[in-house]
């Protein structure tokens, strides 16, 4: 027999919806965009160890892209 008891046959209110609207997220697209601006590197100087500008800088955007990647992955993470 089911109990007519009002508030007895209750469910639990459904999880807040997952939002990855964050601010943070945008810091992501500079990783994608440094690298397309080619006037920061299309030249022979200045020399880095003997490499010219177009490599070391090459190299010098895998840095840039794991602390934007890190930072905005501390900065969205779920707490408790």
């Amino acid at each position: 027999m089911a109990s007519t008891e009002p508030g007895t046959d209750r469910t639990p209110p459904p999880p807040p919806a997952r939002s990855d609207r964050s601010r943070w997220n945008w810091l992501l697209a500079v990783p994608a965009v440094v690298p397309l601006l080619t006037f920061l590197y299309n030249d022979d100087d200045p020399r880095l160890g003997g490499l010219p500008a177009f490599y070391w800088m090459q190299f010098a955007f895998i840095p840039l892209g794991v602390v934007c990647t890190v930072l905005v992955y501390r900065m969205t993470r779920k707490r408790g």
